[in-house]
């Protein structure tokens, strides 16, 4: 079998899994978005026309690059499309969500995306996105749409833990969670107060590697938590405000590491997802998501 025959033999594999949730979609649709997903990979790249030199078809150069352009732009697919794909990757029983934000520039114009993803083995696979219409921390209302979105596909009762970090906080935000019966795990900030006293004055002999906890739950933005304190090896202070129980909340949250690699492979150090010259947030919330598809993808074959 000659490379391009095992290019068709896969295209023609994740074409037939993609029809089995998208029945709707053409036939030859779903072949189209399947090669170009695999051609992404094999050219590690966002950018059109590098895409269209790993397309396993006989057409000229010109030709491919429409192609591809025309899957990135087909208004058809949307998120809830590629969620539906990737749900049914998961496995059953209670799952860990963690919640973080990829953002870049092109030129001048912020990009900024809002993620919540699921942990599958070591990989985070984000399920649901949101392009936020500025820069810097994403907003409670935000958070809440977002959680809410996966809630009508993934209820409650399969979330174990949302894990995030110190950008994800407020009273609001985390009495959400516990109405929706969601248990957390995130970094609070040094100036947050608990028991009349900022947090960062607790335990302040604390040595780098040492671990302290205050011996019942305690108060933090309208609810009863643990918190964790550490000194990591370069000096920074970490906090974790939990509802697990004490011993799991330090473990648990060292789990969030795995979104950062996601992003990472996602972006420069991956398929390029930085280096499109796409801007309109519906276009990069699709080239988004055929990007997750594409991690997913990864995340199954090395599995």
């Amino acid at each position: 079998m000659t490379s391009l025959d095992t290019a068709r033999f896969h295209a023609d594999t994740l074409a037939t899994s993609l029809h089995t949730r998208w029945p709707h979609r053409r036939t030859d649709a779903l072949r189209r978005l399947a090669e170009v997903l695999l051609a992404v990979l094999q050219a590690e790249s966002t950018l059109h026309r590098k895409i269209a030199l790993h397309l396993p078809r006989a057409a000229t150069l010109e030709s491919k690059t429409r192609t591809v352009a025309r899957v990135f732009h087909d208004a058809q697919l949307t998120p809830q499309d590629v969620t539906d794909v990737l749900l049914p990757l998961l496995p059953d029983g209670k799952l860990t969500l963690i919640m973080d934000r990829t953002t870049w520039h092109y030129g001048q114009t912020p990009l900024n995306i809002l993620v919540l993803g699921v942990l599958l083995g070591g990989a985070v696979i984000p399920l649901v996105w949101s392009i936020l219409p500025h820069q810097g921390n994403s907003c409670t209302a935000a958070r809440i749409l977002l959680v809410a979105r996966l809630l009508k596909v993934m209820p409650a009762r399969r979330w174990a833990v949302l894990i995030a970090d110190r950008e994800f906080v407020g009273r609001e935000w985390c009495s959400f969670l516990r109405w929706k019966r969601i248990r957390q795990c995130i970094r609070i900030r040094e100036n947050t107060r608990i028991e009349d006293e900022l947090v960062r004055d607790l335990f302040t002999t604390l040595q780098p590697g040492q671990v302290r906890t205050l011996f019942k739950r305690t108060w933090v933005y309208g609810g009863w938590m643990h918190v964790v304190i550490t000194l990591s090896p370069a000096g920074d202070r970490v906090i974790v405000a939990s509802d697990l129980p004490v011993l799991d909340v330090l473990r648990t949250y060292q789990l969030r590491w795995a979104i950062e690699s996601a992003f990472s492979a996602m972006k420069a150090r991956g398929l390029n997802l930085e280096a499109t010259h796409m801007t309109a947030p519906e276009r990069i919330s699709r080239l988004f998501g055929l990007l997750c598809i594409a991690l997913a993808w990864m995340t199954r074959i090395g599995a």
